[in-house]
């Protein structure tokens, strides 16, 4: 190729360039939690290490944790206890900052802190999921309840996911009902980013959407196997979840797992506050949301039936009139993020469309 030519393509600027930040490992099973070790040997991420838990998850696991890792690390531990998000969060990232890497063993909330801590550190950070309770366990988003509500904010994903069916399975079924409920809210989520990118112009990712919309397929069909305390299920919920983050690394935002049904949830938390489970709450969003898509909203409910997940807002303890603000409140939720909700729904459709698909 001639100078000439080359110099002529340099002129013409080709720059899609994105930052993918993926899980290098991810063990998923039977008591894979007595790998870490080798997990955390095959990251070589330093001689040090901060591992965070709560209360009731060290017990579950962080001891054991704590424990594998004593003798070939320098251990520390952060308790992300039950107070001030925020206040916990600054102080575990004080405690992070003493670390080569970070470990999060717990729940959501849990998980949320160390990534957080992790990303305002610039260190890297394993998910050990105790809970399959929503797609956090693996993206690169954290949800922190504030006093205006829950605010989504960058967070560090995971460079490995450690999650041991045997932990998961045992933790309450109610748990693992709202993971899968989060995950089956996908479906609605794409569909919401390909109504924004026809309307607004939005950019795309179809690899993103393809990989969150697969994910929320393989529980939707195979609702009937998620059962309590079954390694199976919590085995199949676990990889659906950490398949819906890794959709999120790919997309660069949280667009493949996260539209009107979220924006849904994040009102009904600023409505009525502790009512319900995050995933909980997005699954009963998707129910209207895949209605005003024209969507097969009844086989979303009925899966949402089959694996214990709640199907109306009155089963979390939220009134219609509850329902119909939040839907109503979605708009003014991350107004950026353009969904179905935006399309101009009014309190009376809002009202009707309440008191048709939430029946008991």
């Amino acid at each position: 190729m001639s100078a000439d030519r080359i110099n002529l393509l340099r002129t013409k600027v080709f720059d899609k360039s994105k930052w993918m930040q993926l899980p290098r490992d991810v063990v998923i099973g039977h008591d894979v939690i007595e790998q870490i070790p080798a997990v955390c040997e095959d990251l070589a991420l330093g001689d040090s290490v901060l591992i965070v838990s709560g209360g009731q998850t060290r017990d579950i696991a962080g001891t054991r944790v704590e424990a594998l890792l004593a003798g070939s690390y320098d251990v520390a531990t952060f308790a992300a206890n039950d107070g001030n998000p925020l206040e916990t969060i600054r102080k575990a990232e004080e405690a992070a900052a003493e670390a080569g890497f970070v470990i999060g063993v717990g729940g959501g909330r849990v998980i949320d802190t160390a990534k957080i801590a992790s990303y305002n550190t610039d260190r890297h950070f394993i998910s050990v999921p105790t809970a399959a309770s929503h797609d956090g366990i693996a993206s690169s988003r954290a949800s922190v309840p504030t006093a205006d509500g829950n605010v989504s904010l960058a967070a560090e994903p995971p460079i490995a996911v450690v999650a041991d069916t045997a932990v998961i399975a045992s933790a309450p079924h109610r748990l693992l009902a709202s993971g899968c409920a989060d995950i089956i809210a996908n479906y609605t989520a794409i569909l919401d980013w390909e109504l924004s990118h026809r309307l607004r112009g939005e950019p795309l990712s179809e690899y993103a959407l393809t990989l969150s919309r697969m994910t929320a397929e393989i529980l939707f069909k195979n609702a009937d196997l998620i059962k309590p305390h079954s390694e199976e299920s919590a085995w199949l919920v676990t990889k659906a979840l950490v398949s819906s983050g890794v959709a999120m690394s790919i997309a660069g935002s949280s667009r493949p797992g996260s539209g009107g049904e979220h924006k849904f949830s994040h009102a009904l938390e600023k409505l009525a506050p502790g009512r319900g489970l995050h995933g909980e709450k997005c699954g009963i969003g998707a129910i209207i949301t895949m209605y005003l898509h024209g969507g097969d909203w009844e086989g979303i409910r009925d899966s949402l039936k089959k694996i214990g997940a709640p199907t109306t807002p009155a089963a979390i303890g939220v009134d219609d009139e509850t329902a119909v603000a939040a839907l109503l409140a979605a708009r003014t939720i991350r107004p950026e993020r353009f969904t179905i909700l935006d399309m101009g729904l009014t309190e009376e459709s809002a009202r009707d469309l309440v008191k048709m698909l939430y029946r008991e």
